[in-house]
This record gives structure tokens, sequence and C-alpha cells, in this order.
């Protein structure tokens, strides 16, 4: 069996309720690169991306560090230059515009070409 089959599309998540499993948590440091992660960050559990590993997804709105988080996908960021989409979830009824997005995700974002994709 091709694990290709088993990878999801991030499109498919858009206006759903998600469960977001937090690996690095606001505040905590990049293992590779050292920089600061500025929002929760963390992956869907039980997905694979385009790039082999979780599908990846920033949590925007709660300001302290979190363990897991149930919310909304309201975006995804998409890497044109990359195979590793990220989804954007909030709190449930929450929204945020586009450049609100891009000003919360630039500390990683800055170095990828992506379009949101609502």
């Amino acid at each position: 069996m091709s694990t290709n089959s088993n990878i999801v599309n991030a499109r498919d998540f858009l206006g759903k309720l998600v469960r977001v499993q937090m690996d690095r948590p606001l505040g905590s440091k990049h293992p590779k690169h050292g920089f600061t992660y500025e929002v929760n960050y963390g992956f869907i559990p039980n997905t694979i991306s385009g790039d082999g590993e979780e599908l990846d997804a920033y949590v925007l709105g709660p300001d302290y560090p979190l363990k897991d988080f149930l919310g909304r996908c309201i975006a995804i960021i998409h890497r044109t230059n990359d195979n590793d989409d990220k989804l954007v979830v909030v709190l449930d009824g929450f929204d945020f515009a586009d450049e609100y997005i891009e000003q919360k995700t630039a500390f990683q974002e800055q170095w990828f070409k992506h379009t949101i994709i609502r």
C-alpha cells in the first residue's frame, strides 16, 4: 500500500472543528533553527501531509502556552515553494483577517512563499 494514499488534503479541514496537539507551544524554541514560537503551533493527530509528517496548525487567539486545543479551521497557509501547508485554527465563532494571520505567523512564514486560502 502506498503511503501517498494516506496523505490528507488541508482544504478538507476548512470550516471544520479540529483538535490540535501542541508540540511547540507559545514561547518555545524551534529545536533546529532557534526561533521562538510567537503562537501555539502543533499538529492534527493521525494525519499525514505532503511532507510526510502530521498536518501542522497555527492556533491563533489564546496568548498562553497550550497542550491541546479544539477549534475551527478558518484558513490554510498554502506554501507555494514547500510541500507543507498549515492550518489556521481559532476558537469556534472567531475569525481573523488575512493581515492578522500574516502578522501572527510571520516569525516562521517569512521564509516561505505562500498564500492564504479561505
